[in-house]
């Protein structure tokens, strides 16, 4: 049964209301749209109009959304982006099909990228679009045909291939070890230590791995392997870096191995898609396709 005319406003009202919950004033989501104030104003007027829900708050010239009007802003922001890839895609490339894929930087740009080409001979008439994510999050929410994710296989409403593991390496600066070589694995708790927030228990996991007991492993933290690496470089702590990451700044001596040398992470590199979007066309090309690239005892390209 379709739904009632009034509950599928305009995009453009939609698009007004967004606008005012990102950027917080009427006068910032019209120079964002394009539009006059008054007419941004009118858009917001039409949809209270058409849904019969109070979402604005007049304060003079000055507008603010309610609490209503906060929750459906947030309610609609990830529909307008659907419709937004949807329409994309259908533009780009409607013949042979899109991939929307969002990838781990590092990972990412060292595993997946360099191998692509290989992708775009076999299969000329699909276009692989690239986003980059560090955490789980809903492929219905963001629109993402399928991710490269590393963990477990435990995003719900989904299936997964598993491509490679990772080992990793506890390095730092030569600077820091220099007054107080670690004799042990245990004597790396003496050193700050850098995580990062994607993998919490990965220092945990390292120590147990080295036979020492660890509930929590005080250290600053960092969103992604980038950082983390220029903070071990510029002597702030030790990191676990994958070995493949690693491997350029030991050999150059930039970073030395606090102790002990490549250890098994917890956890895998996955190709993840949610299971309604198994057929479709361009996915089951590319699922295919990097099936046959997993070779665990190939190095990562450098």
């Amino acid at each position: 049964m379709p739904l009632p005319r009034r509950f599928l406003p305009s995009i453009a009202s939609l698009r007004a209301i967004e606008a005012l919950d990102r950027l917080g004033s009427a006068t910032a989501a019209a120079d964002a749209l394009s539009l006059s104030q008054s007419a941004v104003s009118r858009q917001l007027q039409t949809l209270e109009e058409q849904l019969g829900v109070s979402l604005i708050r007049r304060e003079g010239r000055g507008m603010t959304l309610s609490s209503e009007g906060v929750a459906y802003a947030g309610e609609i922001r990830n529909a307008l982006g659907q419709i937004a890839q949807a329409s994309m895609k259908a533009a780009l490339n409607p013949a042979g099909g899109s991939l929307n894929l969002a990838i781990l930087p590092t990972f990412g740009m060292r595993w997946l990228v360099p191998r692509l080409p290989d992708f775009a001979r076999a299969h000329p008439e699909v276009t692989i679009n690239l986003s980059t994510r560090f955490r789980a999050f809903n492929f219905a929410a963001e629109g993402f045909d399928a991710a490269i994710h590393f963990g477990q296989p435990d995003w719900p409403g989904t299936d997964g291939i598993r491509l490679r593991p990772e080992a990793v390496i506890a390095v730092c600066a030569p600077g820091l070890l220099a007054e107080h070589p670690p004799r042990t694995a245990q004597d790396l708790l003496s050193l700050p230590l850098l995580h990062i927030e994607t993998r919490p228990e990965a220092w945990p996991a390292w120590f147990a791995a080295h036979g020492v007991e660890v509930t929590r492993a005080a250290g600053t933290v960092h969103d992604q392997f980038a950082t983390i690496t220029q903070a071990a470089l510029h002597g702030l702590g030790v990191a676990l870096l994958p070995d493949y990451l690693a491997e350029q700044e030991l050999a150059a001596g930039r970073l030395v191995a606090a102790w002990g040398g490549a250890t098994a992470s917890p956890g895998a590199y996955w190709l993840v898609w949610p299971e309604a979007r198994a057929q479709d066309a361009a996915l089951a090309k590319f699922r295919d396709w990097i099936g046959s690239q997993i070779n665990e005892d190939d190095l990562l390209p450098r």
